[in-house]
């Protein structure tokens, strides 16, 4: 039992004192850090990221936000850098050099071959006023007092802020690119985010069969449209417009309530003003739409009005969407 209120005591322990010290970074955002959003803002190049250790990790990270959020990054081992890829840092391009101390081997070779080069370089450190701290253009203040590694040595709260400034830079730069939700889209078109953003419910009722019936078909043809076309449900059209529709439901509902059914209609069952969505609506609306109302399918529209088919369900789980 001690053992676990330990565990327990330790992570949350660990949580505060993180957030913490995120917290405080809010007080180093100063001029040096709207020197340089503006600095990569109006750059024609892109931002050449580079670091060594845990350093190199979050690196890599940002490089990967700024590209999905529509700035063009790269990352540069500082290690590879000082064997040959130096070369990948072009006239146009910012550096940012991640290190907690500002004073390892690598940076103090490696910096002073950027700046030969007449290239910007951004300092993302915990000390000001260390070798990077002082050769550096701008200075992205990342300072904590102390990791909350037991020892003081494992990178652990100085990691987290390297990341959270990162981010915060990332958040700066999309906001000034007025980056939409459309271009992130652009940049995500694979998994289930990038489906959310992107796939229309025309992407998805063109693939389905077109259940439908009008009034004055007989309860056994709708039986038999509804079980051919394997949705669950009929549209129920005149003139190509929706007027109603059959579930699955509606007919077991009928067939409890009467045993004479062989002179029913589709106008005698049917539901009226059904749910429906146009077919260039996102399908996330789609699954939201049916959340919100607890159904399985929803008649599609087309842009004259027209009835145009059915989203299922399914069709949102297939995808990933839901």
């Amino acid at each position: 039992m001690n053992n676990k209120n330990s565990i327990i005591k330790t992570a949350q322990n660990t949580i505060i004192e993180e957030s913490n010290a995120v917290r405080h970074l809010s007080s180093l955002i100063d001029d040096d850090f709207v020197n340089t959003v503006e600095l990569i803002y109006n750059s024609k190049g892109r931002v050449v990221i580079t670091g060594i250790g845990k350093s190199a990790i979050i690196a890599t990270k940002i490089v990967a936000t700024l590209n999905s959020t529509g700035t063009p990054a790269v990352f540069m081992h500082a290690a590879d850098a000082i064997h040959g890829d130096l070369g990948l840092i072009l006239e146009d391009d910012v550096v940012i050099c991640i290190s907690k101390s500002g004073n390892t081997p690598e940076i103090k070779v490696l910096v002073p071959l950027i700046k030969n080069a007449k290239n910007n370089m951004i300092a993302l450190t915990g000390n000001k006023d260390s070798f990077l701290g002082q050769q550096a253009d701008y200075i992205l203040n990342a300072y904590v007092e102390k990791e909350v590694c037991p020892n003081n040595l494992a990178p652990t709260t100085s990691t987290t802020a390297q990341l959270v400034m990162g981010d915060a830079l990332a958040v700066c730069l999309l906001e000034l690119r007025g980056f939409s939700s459309k271009d992130f889209a652009k940049y995500h078109p694979g998994g289930a985010l990038g489906k959310k953003l992107y796939l229309r419910v025309s992407d998805l009722s063109d693939v389905n069969q077109k259940p439908k019936v009008t009034p004055e078909t007989s309860l056994k043809d709708v039986i038999i449209e509804i079980s051919e076309k394997m949705l669950g449900v009929t549209a129920v059209v005149e003139n190509n417009k929706i007027t109603g529709i059959i579930t699955d439901g509606d007919l077991r509902r009928m067939l409890s309530k009467t045993d004479d059914f062989l002179a029913l209609k589709a106008s005698n069952i049917m539901g009226t003003n059904p749910k429906r969505i146009h077919a260039d609506a996102l399908a996330v609306d789609a699954m939201e739409l049916m959340e919100e109302n607890g159904i399985s399918q929803l008649l599609v529209e087309d842009n004259n009005g027209n009835y145009a088919g059915v989203v299922h369900v399914h069709d949102l789980i297939k995808e990933g969407i839901l």
